[in-house]
């Protein structure tokens, strides 16, 4: 008899994670929040969308309503998955708890309770069953993580193992509305003053919004195939986020860029606790070495300086970083956590 998992995936990137979780499950039927890729969800993960403290606003009251239900769905399921996004799934685990469900939680992808918030490790040891961690490190901070291997270890079947001067430039300027017209208009004037084959990445779910999040794209050829891309390009501008890593773990030399509302930037430099924005300068700040690539915040992302980062790039000295990275994090996790939600 298969099992029924309620499902907790409301980024792009925590749906991809679940893609590789869901090949080891075996025969499932799922319920909760994901893509419809995936079956039929009680909601769309890109019902969810936000970024910023602002933006998620208008969200709160659409995610108690969700809340609500998933709890109802809990009492019908053999085992809950929460990946990611604490400012929802930490007040789901504890409503499942608290309505005297035992149906056990994997909280897969911990809080980043070394940037901030560290009262929400008392939430998650208290109100999960497994803690599943993609970071070493994370284990410093809670008492109960076991590390189970990073996502992207599954997900990028490929490194560079030497640099290549391919001509090939990327942009990626987030998957985010706010991240991409921030950052656009200076993308598209790096574009006219470097030469070679200049790509563009959009995420596959923006395919049909380029016009209207992207304004001009006549300077880049488009890409909706983020890993591939990477491994093609000799250099890229990558807005923060999950596709930084993917760089360092592919070992294509970029620079970090971020521009976002000037109240949310004002809140995470008076919140957050880490030096550095991108996950492989965190992780090398962590283990004591220097950080792996350039990073350019806010007022300093200029054309100047993004252009500066591209032409003094150590790439050999990267390649050697990105090397040590993939020997920090030894191995994917989705495996792992498939035998944590089966029980094994």
């Amino acid at each position: 008899m298969s099992k029924k998992i309620l499902i907790s995936c409301l980024e792009a990137s925590a749906n991809l994670h679940f893609a590789e979780v869901l090949s080891h499950l075996g025969e499932c039927e799922l319920a909760g929040i994901f893509d419809e890729k995936f079956g039929k969800p009680f909601m769309k993960s890109s019902e969810f969308s936000a970024m910023g403290f602002v933006e998620v606003l208008p969200l709160v009251l659409k995610a108690k309503r969700a809340i609500k239900k998933m709890v109802e769905l809990a009492r019908e399921c053999d085992a809950v998955l929460l990946v990611d996004s604490p400012a929802f799934n930490l007040p789901l685990a504890k409503a499942i708890k608290k309505a005297g469900i035992k149906t056990p939680i994997t909280y897969y992808i911990l809080p980043q309770v070394w940037a901030w918030k560290p009262k929400r490790v008392e939430i998650v040891e208290n109100y999960c069953d497994n803690l599943a961690s993609i970071l070493p490190f994370d284990e410093k901070f809670y008492t109960r993580a076991s590390y189970v291997g990073h996502p992207l270890l599954d997900e990028l079947k490929f490194q560079k193992t030497s640099l290549e001067n391919s001509g090939v430039i990327a942009f990626l300027p987030g998957s985010r509305r706010s991240e991409i017209t921030r950052l656009m208009p200076i993308y598209r004037e790096i574009a006219s003053k470097i030469s070679g084959q200049k790509v563009l990445v959009v995420p596959p779910h923006l395919k049909d919004k380029i016009d209207e999040f992207y304004g001009d794209v006549s300077s880049f050829e488009i890409s909706y195939d983020t890993p591939n891309t990477l491994l093609k390009s000799e250099f890229a501008f990558i807005c923060s986020g999950t596709a930084t890593l993917e760089a360092a773990l592919i070992g294509t030399p970029f620079v970090l860029c971020f521009k976002a509302k000037a109240i949310d930037v004002w809140l995470a430099r008076k919140l957050v606790k880490v030096r550095y924005a991108g996950l492989a300068n965190i992780i090398f700040d962590f283990i004591g070495k220097r950080a792996l690539h350039a990073e350019l915040i806010q007022e300093q992302v200029t054309v100047q300086n993004l252009l500066k980062a591209y032409e003094e790039c150590d790439k050999s000295l990267f390649l050697e970083g990105c090397k040590e990275l993939r020997n920090y994090l030894k191995h994917g996790s989705s495996q792992n956590v498939a035998k944590m939600i089966k029980g094994e």
